[in-house]
């Protein structure tokens, strides 16, 4: 198979095609490299001289999977900048948003993009037709996240109705009474999908990870917080500069970050639930402990299991936020522009996602900065590939292939067609 690289030096944030180059001399890999090879696209070009308002609009068209995590990074950011929080019904109302973000996004990369891999498929297509009803709950999950976003986002797909500050319009409670009949047939699907995945067969492997997530006092951390990270670390948001950097590495248009200088730490659904599986609702919990989950999990092969879990938290917790919710006055709160620079992070489906925007005086964005979980994950994926790859060498070149994918999907990067996005060339001589 061949391998492409396009070699390009500027920041990109690119959910795009993949390869990956392994070179071994004497069954010992020498060279290995995950490749993202789309050419880039400079948002954070695109945002500079743009108003301090239009980054939740402009930076939801990264990616059409978690737009909502873009928005909501985006918005926390620009409010800081302007000594501004969001609290109370409209912080709920955020969550409400997140929350559908990820039972979509996580019911779409288990029943399409992962289970396959357990069951001996090419594809959820092909699993389809022997698990029709298993898609069928993947489908009908996937379709209540879909309803959610629309409903409090204007539509699935780049939600129009968030801004700075809170919403546009937010919903009656009589709105949200046909999402909660929606959400609590999800719920019922999700506690299905934990049970389900829990019964697949999954290779003995941990891994000593580097966690890095969010931890909010009293929540699963998803919309805000702190950065905590597994070795007892941490710092507030606003110090992320002093803590992560990016850098560029040959082979990938892909930035690769670092973590107090060193590459190969963690962000996503397992950081999540090592760090915070404690704040998980009792619902979530319960389903976590029959699966078989510990407190902590570094089986990555056992991700597809968190994020199962961590749907069920989703449904659980919007039930709950729908059940108390309140109409607010206003559905924003003012947010002036002056000069500045904000920082904002939340937990999108696949990590950690940071923004840091500096305004200035007449309110148009100075600079902008946007780390994304991918960049902060392919180094420590090569890790785990290099670690998989070097004892079995000598395996038929199809099972490799097969199970380099699998070790590279059971991280969810945000790379397009993840299904099939792998060319591997080995060179073994």
């Amino acid at each position: 198979m061949t391998h492409k690289t396009i070699r390009v030096g500027g920041l990109t944030r690119v959910e795009g095609e993949g390869a990956l180059v392994v070179r071994a001399r004497d069954g010992r890999v020498v060279d290995l490299r995950l490749s993202i090879y789309e050419p880039p696209r400079f948002f954070e070009a695109l945002l500079r001289g743009r108003a301090y308002t239009e980054p939740p609009d402009i930076t939801a068209r990264i990616c059409g999977i978690c737009p909502v995590a873009y928005q909501m990074s985006a918005c926390q950011a620009i409010e800081a900048a302007c000594g501004v929080e969001v609290t109370g019904p409209l912080r709920d109302l955020r969550l409400l948003l997140y929350y559908g973000e990820w039972i979509e996004s996580h019911a779409l990369h288990i029943y399409l993009l992962h289970a396959p891999d357990f069951l001996g498929y090419d594809s959820g297509i092909a699993m389809a037709a022997d698990h029709r009803v298993h898609v069928e709950r993947g489908l009908a999950l996937k379709k209540a996240g879909n309803e959610l976003v629309a409903t409090l986002g204007g539509r699935a797909i780049h939600p129009v109705n968030v801004r700075v500050g809170g919403f546009h319009r937010v919903p009656r409670r009589q709105e949200l009474a046909g999402v909660a009949e929606r959400l609590r047939e999800a719920r019922e699907h999700a506690l299905a999908t934990v049970a389900w995945v829990g019964g697949f067969d999954f290779p003995d492997v941990e891994h000593d990870y580097r966690f890095l997530a969010l931890r909010h006092p009293g929540e699963y951390a998803i919309l805000s917080g702190s950065v905590a990270t597994g070795d007892g670390g941490g710092f507030p948001v606003e110090r992320w500069p002093e803590h992560v950097a990016e850098e560029q590495v040959p082979g990938t248009t892909a930035m690769h970050a670092r973590l107090d200088g060193a590459a190969g730490y963690l962000v996503g659904a397992m950081a999540r639930y090592s760090l915070n599986s404690g704040s998980l609702s009792p619902l979530a919990r319960a389903a976590a402990r029959d699966a078989g989950l510990g407190d902590v999990c570094r089986n990555p092969f056992r991700s597809i299991v968190v994020r199962a879990v961590e749907i069920v938290h989703a449904c659980d917790e919007a039930l709950r936020i729908i059940g108390g919710y309140t109409e607010p006055d206003a559905p924003a709160v003012p947010v002036e522009p002056r000069p500045g620079t904000g920082h904002g992070a939340s937990e999108a489906p696949r990590g950690t996602l940071y923004h840091r925007y500096r305004i200035d005086a007449d309110g148009l964005i100075a600079a902008a900065d946007i780390v994304p979980p991918t960049s902060q994950n392919q180094a420590r994926i090569e890790e785990d590939l290099r670690d998989l790859v070097e004892p079995r060498l000598g395996l038929p070149r199809e099972e490799l292939v097969a199970l380099c994918e699998r070790v590279v999907r059971n991280h969810d990067p945000c790379i397009s067609c993840a299904t099939h996005f792998l060319d591997l060339c080995l060179d073994a001589r």
